[in-house]
């Protein structure tokens, strides 16, 4: 598939700065310039990404929970008019079908022992029909990225549960080779040190990772690395703007988390950004 190539729009990239007082990131602002950078078709790939805020935002919506998540493509108000005039086309198609089936067949009679069921139900649904899209999606990238995210959140998932005592299957999200492996091994790396080279990783972050913060730091560092092993390749096109993305959005989650962490992550992505040394790679 010809794939179009954004010189400009890459080179400029790099310069997004961030003064002391982290008024000079403004995630939204850098989303906004580069969907007015690319062309239609390019604007989808960068929508699909962004639509996993959707799912977390239309969950919180459906429970009633006031946190929304500003990185989504629909506002607050857009959510609440989605589920309430069914407006299920602003959605990917598999995520429109999950949240259409479930809104159209609640029951309004339902005790609330139902409800926290039901949502819990949903919510692995919903993201179960997202990671279906990214598998459907044309774009290399998100091909790639939606099957190592699933299977990151898996690993994390599973971890958790087996140092709870909960069942694995109740906390992953969709099928496949990888998911079987995690419920059936009882190995310390379920048998998939030959199959995901981050494997030791993600259990060295979870399970033996004892401070919160740094374990989330370890967990988004994996994420980091792979965002750039998916795009090694790619210098110009979408898939690596989509990889920039993916590394933005962690900055801008450590922004909240922690500023100083936030800074570091930042001058980390500026300084991979030399267009010289872009042009130099090819």
């Amino acid at each position: 598939m010809f794939s179009a190539e954004y010189y400009y729009l890459v080179a400029g990239l790099r310069e997004w700065t961030l003064d002391s007082d982290t008024k000079g990131f403004d995630i939204r602002e850098i989303v906004d310039e580069i969907l007015d950078g690319i062309s239609n078709s390019d604007r989808e790939a960068v929508g699909l990404l962004y639509a996993y805020y959707d799912c977390e935002n239309i969950i919180a919506a459906r429970t009633a929970q006031s946190r929304y998540n500003p990185l989504g493509n629909l506002s607050r108000e857009q959510i609440e008019t989605l589920l309430a005039e069914r407006n299920y086309e602003l959605l990917p198609k598999n995520v429109g079908e999950v949240v259409k089936a479930y809104v159209e067949a609640e029951d309004e009679d339902r005790d609330n022992d139902d409800n926290v069921e039901l949502d819990e139900r949903f919510e692995r649904a919903i993201f179960e029909a997202y990671y279906r899209d990214l598998a459907e999606s044309k774009f290399r990238f998100l091909r790639g990225w939606g099957e190592f995210d699933r299977n990151l959140r898996n690993i994390s998932a599973a971890l958790a549960a087996r140092e709870s005592g909960r069942s694995v299957a109740d906390v992953t999200v969709g099928g496949g080779e990888i998911v079987e492996q995690l419920k059936r091994s009882s190995a310390a790396d379920f048998g998939l040190r030959g199959e995901l080279p981050y494997i030791d990783s993600v259990i060295a972050a979870v399970s033996d990772e004892p401070n919160i913060v740094e374990k989330e730091r370890k967990i988004d560092a994996i994420r980091w690395a792979e965002a750039e092993a998916i795009a090694v390749l790619d210098f110009f096109t979408i898939d690596y703007i989509l990889s920039y993305l993916v590394k933005v959005n962690i900055v801008a989650r450590w922004m909240l988390l922690s500023p100083e962490k936030g800074r570091e992550m930042l001058n980390r992505l500026m300084k991979e950004l030399d267009a010289k040394e872009l042009v130099n790679k090819q």
